[in-house]
């Protein structure tokens, strides 16, 4: 089989890629990528040099560069993980969040019906479905819930997904999309509250909280999300929605002491700063669709999951020290500048 990843050198593409790489050795993984500042090409380093992987830098709004790599590689499925993803970016300039989340899956689509293809499938958010109230635990999102976003971000999602499902029913095309929670674990960029808050603990420096740190998360760990994909592409039923959450719902404030205790830091680091704008109150999935359908269910539980990611930063300090520095942005021009140019090979 042969598969393009968009948005593949990102935290859960990359995951994905190597998810994939590692279960079916003799499938073929090109990764499109445009590498704005969230896509780090260091991170695919482990398999640059696989003969079944391939990197191309392009933009997914760049219809030129989508349908030559359409051409060059007659995939059999295409997953949708590119996307401007962080919320607070989307409030300060929500323009860059409708062109890559909307025309860029438009693009993907329509190079998918001139093709052919065998899935098209969409990584979404549960953002799309607004949120829930904190004192109702039992109200969880389930495939019918209706889309009520409260972000430019969160809307540029659920707009995408809704231009998906309309691909399928006006033109036929093969698509299934997945709504998941948050996800963590290795290789997620610093900006987001998990790794933000291991990076700046290492450091002593403030841990920023929004509000009281009250808002609840229901936290995914990404190799369940990336089984989850897996099952989804190859049984998943063609126009169908899958919610895919971890079961571990957490306040922000007790994930931030949680990592403190973790790496023997004070809680005195934490600092309380003026709430984000619409921020959303809960998230809480109910994955039961996916489970009856296709036997999923999360494997790692946030006690776990938490501990192998505080340890992954730690081991891999590099990795989100170049990012800080921004010495990470120079990788790709790091990483081809000797090689012999090579169209199998080569963006």
């Amino acid at each position: 089989m042969n598969i393009i990843v968009t948005g593949g050198a990102g935290f859960i593409g990359s995951n994905f890629i190597f998810y994939m790489l590692k279960k079916y050795p003799d499938y073929r993984i090109v990764c499109l990528d445009s590498l704005t500042y969230a896509g780090n090409l260091s991170t695919l380093a482990p398999v640059m040099d696989n003969p079944n992987f391939r990197f191309v830098k392009e933009d997914i709004t760049n219809r030129e560069g989508v349908y030559k790599l359409f051409e060059e590689e007659h995939p059999d499925v295409i997953v949708n993980f590119a996307a401007e993803s962080h919320v607070d970016r989307s409030i300060e300039n929500p323009q860059i969040f409708l062109n890559t989340n909307i025309i860029g899956t438009s693009v993907l689509m329509d190079a998918c019906r001139k093709y052919g293809i065998k899935r098209f499938h969409q990584v979404s958010t549960d953002e799309v479905y607004g949120d829930l109230p904190i004192d109702r635990p039992d109200l969880f999102f389930t495939e019918d819930t209706p889309i009520h976003t409260s972000s430019p971000y969160s809307s540029s999602k659920a707009s995408a997904d809704l231009l998906v499902m309309a691909y399928h029913r006006t033109y036929g095309l093969p698509v299934s999309i997945s709504r998941c929670s948050n996800n963590y674990g290795p290789y997620q960029f610093p900006e987001k509250l998990i790794p933000l808050m291991i990076k700046n603990a290492l450091n002593d420096q403030p841990l920023p909280v929004y509000g009281k740190g009250l808002n609840v998360r229901d936290w995914l760990y990404v190799e369940d999300h990336c089984r989850a994909i897996d099952l989804i592409i190859h049984n998943g039923r063609q126009g169908e929605v899958y919610n895919v959450g971890g079961h571990n719902e957490m306040k922000n404030i007790d994930i931030v002491k949680l990592i403190c205790r973790e790496l023997g830091k004070s809680e005195s680091l934490i600092t309380y700063v003026a709430d984000r704008k619409g921020h959303d109150q809960r998230y809480a999935i109910d994955p039961a669709k996916i489970h009856h359908e296709l036997g999923w269910l999360p494997e790692t539980r946030f006690a776990d999951g938490i501990r192998m990611t505080i340890q992954w930063y730690l081991d891999n300090r590099k990795w989100w020290e170049d990012i800080i520095s921004g010495d990470y942005q120079n990788y790709y021009e790091k990483m081809y500048a000797n090689r012999i140019a090579d169209g199998s090979r080569q963006a």
